[in-house]
């Protein structure tokens, strides 16, 4: 095997849905219809990926495996999940990880101000057990869905802790994976994550996870409703852009002041 070939099979590329649907308007991108969903996980398994949730692709690398796997990872816990996604990952043998937004389960995602109903319900509580019990992955995105890094030491903890234990006691399942609002974190955020109880945690980043690299801050490729199967495959592949970790770490700092000062008065700037 040449060096090339053993980079891309020990790279971990991980991708970031949200809701399996269609939709107009400044959530469109993360919206991607059942039919586009089953068309890019069958481009990947045609490709050769193993598809799985993030803890065991995870696991696998940390044990040493060398096998070609993509990281499939929902966000927030739409109802559309069960109706559309699980049925998609059954169909092309995947695995994935869902992040539940505790505080609106049975819900809708009061984040999103007036397009919160875009994509419908949130999941119940008694159906995510039953995704629980489907064997999909189930990982913790906060109680409220707040940007994390901008909180006091009280409301963080809050934020993080109650949600992981409830889901632990809930569903009576392990959680160990978590995935930051918004994709903001910092190493204050980290520890509280990682003292909760998580050993891995997903940002945005847009680009390949190296074994190297902190489990905490997994970063993860967007597929949008227009990458068809190949062109995910490709995404996939190339392994992103370079220049937008760098670009996002510089920024960092004087975003999360803004988005400091905006909480403070009163909005909520993702």
């Amino acid at each position: 095997m040449t060096d090339s070939a053993t980079q891309a099979w020990t790279t971990l590329p991980a991708l970031m849905y949200h809701s399996v649907s269609s939709v107009a308007g400044p959530l469109r991108d993360l919206a991607v219809p059942p039919e586009r969903l089953a068309e890019q996980l069958g481009a990947l398994t045609a490709a050769g990926y193993r598809l799985v949730g993030l803890t065991e692709a995870l696991d696998l690398l940390g044990a040493g495996s060398t096998e070609k796997m993509v990281a499939v990872t929902f966000d927030d816990g739409y109802r559309d999940f069960v109706t559309a996604g699980v049925p998609a990952l059954t169909a092309a043998g995947a695995g994935a990880t869902l992040y539940a937004s505790v505080g609106h389960l049975g819900g809708h995602a009061g984040w999103l101000g007036q397009w919160s109903a875009d994509f419908g319900p949130m999941l119940t509580w008694q159906e995510l057990a039953d995704v629980a019990a489907a064997g999909i992955e189930i990982g913790n995105h906060s109680l409220i869905h707040h940007p994390l890094d901008v909180l006091t030491p009280a409301q963080l903890r809050d934020e993080v802790v109650r949600s992981h234990d409830e889901l632990e006691q809930r569903l009576q399942v392990k959680v160990r994976s978590f995935a930051y609002p918004h994709g903001y974190n910092s190493r204050r955020v980290r520890e509280v994550v990682a003292a909760a109880g998580h050993d891995n945690a997903t940002e945005v980043g847009r680009r390949l996870h190296t074994p190297g690299e902190k489990r905490l801050a997994v970063p993860r490729f967007q597929p949008t409703p227009d990458h068809t199967g190949a062109d995910l495959v490709a995404l996939v592949a190339g392994g992103g852009s370079t220049l937008v970790p760098t670009l996002k770490q510089a920024a960092q700092p004087g975003w999360r002041m803004v988005r400091r000062l905006a909480r403070k008065a009163g909005r909520n700037l993702t």
